[in-house]
């Protein structure tokens, strides 16, 4: 069926092109205007599927035609996607760690090496920290500030001692005390922000196990991440400066 189409504006004047219509049943938007068909542009694209294509949009379309209301706009995305936004960022990329145990963590033989007591022995070479190295070497920032309980649990402080890896490669970790997160009002998503136009939110099962990411891309909604994260970043301690409280029996 074909759809009920109403002419919203146009870029170019009233009978320009490119030009912006209202289904007036779904609420969707139709963009008539010019394809881009080059092949570089097409590479730079991501998802576009068979059938799809790009058109080139004005600035000034958007702005004056488009819908002015705050829509919240979420997209669940799978985890591959996810770790490719780690080497498609422009400029950065920020991290709150919220909870007090991940449960991956701990099948890992870093993890092992530490639950025994022994000197943990980082692989500097693997993948993730070859990507590190290459990005930050691009000038890209990765940041994280990591929320510390009192005393600190087992995982936290073996998140601690992974900082140092963290550091081989070029990130910069910061810790602040649960107390201190409550007094700044901090969420309690564990989240990233990339280049602070888009939020990642982290979901964990009970079990502290992750089970899914959603990326918030209305900015009105990535504002307020990006103030929690000024907040959080201001007050954080430097990882090597900060000493974790810890239980008598650590």
């Amino acid at each position: 069926m074909a759809r009920r189409l109403r002419f919203n504006g146009s870029g170019s004047g009233n009978n320009g092109c490119p030009t912006l219509y209202e289904d007036l049943d779904s609420g969707e938007f139709v963009v008539q205007g010019v394809l881009d068909d080059d092949p570089e542009d097409a590479a730079q694209l991501r998802h576009l599927a068979p059938g799809e294509a790009a058109v080139v949009v004005p600035r000034e379309l958007l702005a004056n035609f488009a819908p002015k209301e705050a829509i919240p706009t979420r997209e669940t995305i799978g985890f591959d996607d996810f770790d490719g936004m780690f080497s498609t960022l422009a400029h950065s990329a920020w991290r709150l760690e919220t909870r007090r145990r991940y449960a991956s963590d701990e099948r890992t033989e870093t993890y092992r090496q530490f639950a025994r007591g022994e000197a943990v022995h980082w692989d500097l070479d693997d993948p993730w920290c070859a990507e590190r190295r290459e990005q930050t070497a691009l000038g890209k920032r990765y940041e994280r500030v990591r929320i510390v309980d009192e005393p600190a649990t087992p995982g936290q402080l073996y998140l601690l001692d992974n900082a140092r890896r963290n550091r081989a490669v070029g990130e910069d970790i910061r810790i602040l005390t649960r107390a201190q997160a409550a007094e700044l009002t901090l969420p309690d998503d564990d989240f990233w922000i990339f280049d602070s136009r888009v939020v990642a939110l982290l979901h964990f099962d009970d079990g502290d196990e992750i089970t899914g990411i959603d990326l918030v891309t209305n900015p009105a909604e990535v504002l307020i991440y990006c103030q929690a994260r000024e907040a959080a970043w201001h007050h954080a301690t430097p990882f090597e400066r900060f000493e974790p409280q810890v239980s008598a029996g650590e």
